[in-house]
């Protein structure tokens, strides 16, 4: 059910909503690795290789629509923390028509352009086959993924974090048990992989759309919110397309660097509630940006950093000292250099994972604050500093540099994005009290 944030403790009200956030992330990072582990042991390791080849177009491309629909719900929770119903309903429906565009544009051109992409990748002729297969059914899913995404940043803009979380849990089931039935009893290959996640994806979008329908009149959608607003669009559009670019642009920056190792794994993990805690910050600030409530705004600002910054000390020193242990999980103890190799990029990640903390709160309540273009700017800079480090200093100081590229890319997104965030605060709080004025007047 829908969740005003507007009233109550902003910390009590944001961990609320990151707790369910925060195990729908987790519960996605196992099944990649359940994912992983049924293709690999069931096909083998070049099967595994064809759908690995192609996991970094999926990060970008995917990137794009998760980003996307996540600045489309912006609008929608400053309207509803406002208590305009209409605009809100207008804001729901602009949104997925423009969604289902995106869909068809995104569906054609990467299905077109499937074998292209793979020989720009340098696919292996070995592998090339599973790899094609693979990839063009996740191209072909993508409305599926869109629509998913789409559903569960709306019920998520109007403080329901919980119902996305229980539908991504069952997706994940599914997808295990599809995962076994098409490959084991269809004999599917790696198709089947990507069509069970395809289905799976499909079945949790159409069962938000019927939770909405059947218990969130809020958001069901009257004849009157049936209409195409120029307005509406471009707002939602100024929103979400920076916000899809800046998903893509740091996947460009994390694929220039890194390896699918044990040491991204286990990262991967770590950096689970670094998301929760920044869509909750970014929810609660657009919630009270409509309501007009100023000090919360600001409140909700420096509780979402302490507890991220919090939070990232403690699991920086999980990596600093316990990284080696934790690489055993995927590594056999006799493969004492790979070892070596995951501990020392855990233990550098670790001294400065911190600061992964501050930039994410920053750049998702600049984004909630309605600033999506300037949270485009801190993806670039990540890119940049990530590819500086990585191809700059590579060459003198070996893995050593490639083990301090995410954190140099994080410290330099933070100095920019930190104080561009301030003076969004002010801009918007500014704004506010004008309109205050003006009605008290």
């Amino acid at each position: 059910m829908s969740t005003s944030m507007v009233e109550g403790s902003p910390l009590k009200l944001m961990l609320r909503f990151a707790m369910p956030l925060l195990a729908g992330n987790l519960l996605q990072q196992t099944y990649n690795i359940i994912d992983a582990a049924i293709v690999g042991q069931t096909l083998g390791a070049q099967a595994l290789a064809g759908v690995g080849a192609s996991s970094s177009v999926q990060f970008l491309v995917l990137g794009f629509c998760m980003g996307s629909c996540a600045g489309f719900g912006v609008p929608i929770a400053k309207y509803f923390g406002a208590g305009d119903q209409k605009k809100m309903r207008d804001c729901v429906f602009n949104g997925a028509a423009l969604t289902a565009l995106i869909a068809v544009i995104l569906t054609i051109t990467c299905s077109l352009l499937c074998n292209s992409i793979l020989h720009i990748l340098s696919v292996p002729s070995d592998i090339y086959a599973d790899a094609y297969r693979y990839l063009i059914v996740i191209f072909l899913g993508i409305p599926f993924t869109l629509m998913y995404n789409y559903l569960s940043s709306i019920l998520r803009s109007v403080g329901d974090s919980r119902t996305p979380f229980l539908f991504l849990a069952f997706s994940a089931g599914l997808n295990i048990f599809l995962d076994l039935f098409c490959i084991i009893v269809l004999h599917w290959g790696c198709m089947g992989a990507a069509i069970a996640t395809v289905t799976a994806q499909a079945v949790s979008a159409v069962l938000c759309l019927f939770f909405i329908k059947k218990k969130m009149p809020l958001l069901w959608l009257e004849k009157e919110n049936r209409i195409m607003q120029r307005n509406t669009s471009a707002e939602l559009l100024k929103m979400g397309l920076p916000t899809g670019f800046q998903f893509s642009i740091t996947a460009i920056g994390s694929i220039c660097v890194s390896g699918f190792t044990a040491g991204m794994r286990i990262k991967q993990f770590t950096m689970c509630p670094f998301d929760a805690f920044g869509t909750a910050a970014s929810v609660f600030c657009s919630q009270n940006l409509g309501a007009g409530k100023a000090d919360r705004i600001k409140k909700g600002f420096w509780e979402g950093i302490s507890v991220a910054v919090l939070y990232g000390l403690f699991a920086g020193v999980i990596l600093v000292f316990l990284g080696r242990p934790l690489s055993m999980i995927f590594i056999k103890k006799d493969a004492v250099e790979v070892l070596d190799a995951s501990a020392k990029y855990l233990r550098c990640m670790g001294y400065f994972y911190w600061s992964l903390g501050i930039l994410n709160v920053a750049r998702m309540v600049t984004q909630g604050l309605g600033y999506s273009g300037r949270t485009v700017l801190s993806g670039v800079t990540e890119m940049i500093a990530r590819i500086i480090v990585s191809m700059g200093f590579a060459g003198t100081y070996g893995y050593t540099a490639i083990c301090f590229a995410d954190q140099t890319a994080w410290v330099s997104a933070c100095i920019y994005i930190v104080p561009t965030c301030i003076l969004c605060m002010k801009k918007s709080i500014k704004t506010l009290e004008k309109r205050e004025t003006l009605r008290e007047a």
